[in-house]
């Protein structure tokens, strides 16, 4: 099977947020299983200044966007076993910053153009393409326009990945043929249109073949409209199609046994450098060294979807407790001015870094003891899931992923891998941190068996890789096929894996029963609108056979045997109710 995976930023490459972790990741655990994957990302102005050594030039071509016919190159390079391609055009990438310019929808409108302008130019033909938040929400909007006129493009299956749904990629009406090169139609019929505005990600969500959220509970919250941002409607409707599958983090790159950046490597079997760590950490932010008061660290982006007005309301009960608190992040000025106040107003027990260091943060999350997430809405997040690898303990609001990979602590069962609270309260943080800050003062046994079963959680991509192979393979009608070399001979076998949708990482939804693969190929779906019913001749009878369209229903589970070529003839469903007819004579049959 080959997967195209299209995202705006991918680590080590360039990364602002959590999408680039799960974009290096992802695909490198894809590949794994046995998958054949590349990822097409723009090049940056930060991509070409680091590994401009390492990429190789493939070809240029151009691309129509509206009235503009723009000038695309393509590079790519490969490392652990992923094809990384790269889009090049220096009016709308050879820029310093990947987001935030005035022009965002139109440079990134061209990205999702020039994804399906090159797919002609790629090594592999791809049989899935997985898009990732509003950014590349044009491509399966693209392929479906596209698929009416070039028969190409009907064989390749999409899916859209929301990261987060705050971020729609809204634009005015009239952009639609002006910016984007669609044509009215796509307005009028509703597809592209949401509250009087080009939405981007409304139209992704209505024509890619499958949707899936980052985290099971945030799959269920995007149907509430307190999360979904005016996009419940049309979730709702789509729910059939959406699934939650629970991001993962690259356990390479996050492990305190070899992480170079950390001042000490440890385990959960030697603290030692944990201890280390947190002296460094403290010396580093000019804290006393108080090593029986825990440590609260929170790296973040500064947004209010982060819970952080709750830290704004609550600082001088936080303040109460036997604790230090030390935040790294950059955002809204409101947050910023609130931290740089708090910094001045509680010397020595508040440091704060109005910044963002891949260093530092390495060193918060190994130094500290505890790790604060309060927010109002996290879609996974991954933060939680780095500071309990380090042997930091989260303290954490029951919301999208946080409620997914942190179980709260209970004495009683001696269980749970960190400290939960439900309700968005700033009594209910205090209290969370309350309990997580005496358990590590007062009880150290205790907190240490706690910090050893959240050192030791799985938050690996095995599971969730296999979970996104199981959807690839049901809306692409195609099984992951490995190649296997039989030892001493020139022959290869081909190994069929089949991969079981992990069904508690899904939404409840009433999907069509299971139908043979042949039934299921994928089909664009706004095709020539076929109104038949029985034909008037037996000649148009066969026409009607060979041309009835192929749906792309999205069966739950699919028997495979082995991938088998069946005549279309044979696997397009009977018509219903046909009263038998006569052939007709071959003469008239061919005219026909």
């Amino acid at each position: 099977m080959n997967i195209l995976y299209v995202t705006s930023e991918a680590a080590p490459f360039c990364k602002t947020g959590g999408l680039a972790d799960v974009a290096g990741s992802l695909p490198l655990a894809l590949a794994a299983e046995g998958a054949d994957v590349s990822v097409v990302l723009p090049l940056y102005q930060s991509v070409k200044a680091k590994f401009a050594d390492k990429l190789e030039f493939v070809c240029y071509d151009y691309v129509d966007l509206g009235w503009r016919n723009c000038y695309c190159g393509l590079f790519m390079t490969k490392q652990d076993g992923v094809t990384w391609y790269f889009i090049d055009n220096e009016q709308y990438f050879n820029r310093p910053t990947l987001y935030g310019h005035i022009d965002d929808g139109e440079r990134f409108g061209f990205f999702s153009r020039a994804v399906v302008r090159m797919l002609d130019h790629l090594a592999s033909w791809p049989d899935v393409i997985h898009c990732n938040d509003w950014q590349s929400a044009l491509v399966p909007v693209y392929l479906e326009d596209l698929s009416v006129r070039e028969e190409k493009y009907h064989g390749i299956a999409t899916s859209l990945s929301i990261h987060n749904i705050e971020y729609q990629g809204k634009y005015n009406a009239y952009s639609m043929g002006e910016l984007f090169g669609l044509d009215q139609g796509w307005a009028t019929d509703g597809t592209m249109i949401m509250d009087g505005c080009v939405n981007l990600l409304k139209g992704a969500i209505l024509t890619a073949g499958a949707l899936n959220a980052v985290s099971p509970t945030y799959a269920k919250e995007l149907m509430d409209p307190y999360f979904a941002h005016g996009l419940d409607s049309v979730l709702q409707k789509n729910a059939h199609k959406m699934r939650g599958i629970l991001n993962g983090i690259d356990l390479v790159r996050y492990n305190p046994a070899t992480d170079g950046l950390i001042a000490a490597t440890f385990s959960k079997d030697d603290l030692a450098g944990k201890a280390a760590c947190k002296q460094a950490l403290q010396d580093m932010m000019g804290l006393p060294q108080e090593p029986n008061i825990p440590v609260v660290g929170l790296v973040s982006r500064l947004v209010s979807h982060k819970g952080l007005d709750l830290m704004c309301q609550q600082i001088a009960a936080m303040m109460e407790l036997p604790m230090q608190l030390v935040v790294l992040g950059k955002g809204d000025e409101v947050y910023e001015e609130f931290f740089r106040w708090a910094q001045t107003e509680y010397p020595g027990r508040i440091a704060v870094r109005l910044d963002y260091n891949e260093a530092l943060s390495s060193a918060i999350y190994a130094g500290s003891d505890l790790y604060v997430m309060p927010s109002k809405s996290e879609p996974c997040g991954l933060s939680q899931m780095i500071a309990m690898r380090y042997g930091t303990v989260p303290v954490v609001r029951e919301t999208g992923g946080l409620k997914d990979s942190v179980q709260p602590y209970d004495h009683i069962q001696d269980s749970g891998n960190g400290f939960s609270f439900a309700g968005y309260t700033g009594a209910e943080l205090v209290d969370a941190l309350r309990r997580a800050v005496y358990l590590y003062k007062d009880f150290p046994e205790e907190f240490a068996k706690l910090r050893g079963r959240a050192m030791e959680s799985d938050f690996s991509w095995n599971s969730s890789a296999k979970a996104y192979l199981a959807m690839y393979e049901e809306i692409s009608g195609k099984n992951l096929v490995k190649e296997v070399a039989i030892e001493g001979e020139d022959v290869v076998q081909l190994e069929v894996i089949v991969t079981e949708t992990i069904t508690s990482q899904e939404i409840p939804a009433t999907e069509p029963e299971s139908v043979p693969i042949a039934e299921v190929a994928p089909a664009p779906k706004k095709r020539a609108p076929r109104k038949k019913t029985v034909p008037k001749t037996p000649a148009k009878e066969e026409v009607l056979v060979e041309e009835a369209p192929k749906k792309r229903g999205r069966p739950k589970k699919v028997a495979v045997v082995a991938p088998v070529e069946a005549p279309v003839a044979e696997s397009a469903p009977a018509p219903k109710k046909r009263a038998p007819r006569k052939k007709a004579a071959p003469k008239k049959a061919t005219e026909e």
